[in-house]
């Protein structure tokens, strides 16, 4: 029999972890038809709750559930990183705990492997429940990303995705410290079919991602697949340079045509202030990189295991 491995990173889910299996049995019983057995491997990421206990509940009933526990808290791209490390499937599928990645649509995306894809991904078509603010702010990274970066990023998509074991192997041969997962799935290639769906609001608990948790994600995914920020400063010291040139011609023409003396104190501090707050804000690109170079060249490990079931 072939085997099919379902990954979920958890944080803080204790109440979600029975609800997420239970709709996941009740909608892969399919599986048998196509002579597969199933693995569910929960990952926890250092949850301050009873997430793992409550998923050692259910592995005293069903030998088919996992659990990797992480010593603290390491993100959620760490934990799905790990997932896939520690998976035995020959399809992989990552899955939230709180079921916004509705487990029905499972059999529907095996479909679409039949049909030779070697990846089905999911994207929201609507971002019902979620604020507006917030909504805004993500078209705008996906519309900036798709002008900036070579990989496809697909507006609204969700890490829910099924995967052969091919694919799954190619994301894990990036070993990057600094991971940002929807880049890296779509930069490893392979034909892929996108399947959309409604939003599906979480059935219990808040979300973990504040709004400012989703700005710094957005820097590492923009820092992380594109150099544009780098050129962006590259144009603007350049840009600089000419005005400041053009400006010392003018005052050199007018103090020799009209006699004028230099004036404008105001103005002239304006525009220190202004070329000042320009370099820092090149500079602080600089440091982006810079710091994540950092961190890859530490060579850490993206994740700390303490324990394993």
């Amino acid at each position: 029999m072939s085997l099919f491995s379902v990954i979920v990173p958890c944080y803080n889910e204790e109440q979600n972890v029975a609800p997420f299996y239970e709709e996941l049995i009740r909608h892969t019983g399919f599986l048998g038809q196509r002579n597969m057995d199933l693995e569910i491997l929960y990952v926890d990421d250092g949850s301050r709750d009873r997430t793992a206990e409550e998923v050692k509940k259910l592995r005293e009933t069903d030998d088919r559930v996992h659990l990797l526990t992480f010593s603290r808290n390491f993100g959620k791209e760490a934990a799905m990183y790990a997932g896939l490390e520690h998976s035995a499937g020959d399809y992989v599928v990552i899955m939230d705990a709180d079921l916004q990645d509705p487990p029905a649509l499972l059999e529907e995306m095996f479909g679409y492997m039949d049909q030779g894809y070697d990846c089905v991904a999911t994207r929201r078509v609507t971002r019902k429940g979620e604020p507006p603010i917030r909504s805004i702010f993500a078209r705008m990274f996906y519309r900036l990303m798709r002008h900036i970066s070579r990989t496809e990023i697909m507006d609204g998509a969700r890490d829910y995705r099924l995967m052969t074991r091919q694919v799954a192997d190619a994301i894990l041969s990036m070993e990057e410290y600094n991971r940002f997962s929807k880049g890296i799935f779509g930069w490893v290639g392979f034909r892929t079919k996108w399947l959309e769906f409604e939003n599906v609001e979480r059935l219990r608990g808040e979300t973990k991602w504040s709004f400012w948790k989703l700005f710094l994600y957005s820097l590492d995914g923009i820092t992380a697949f594109s150099t544009a920020p780098l050129m962006l400063a590259s144009v603007v010291g350049v840009l600089f340079c000419g005005i400041a040139f053009l400006m010392i011609l003018f005052i050199i023409v007018r103090k020799l045509i009209f006699g004028d003396p230099v004036s404008g104190w105001p103005s002239l501090v304006c525009i220190i202030l202004m070329t000042s707050g320009v370099q820092f804000f090149c500079t602080g690109i600089l440091g982006q990189y810079l710091a994540k170079t950092y961190m890859e060249v530490k060579r850490r490990p993206v994740y700390i295991l303490k324990e394993k079931l």
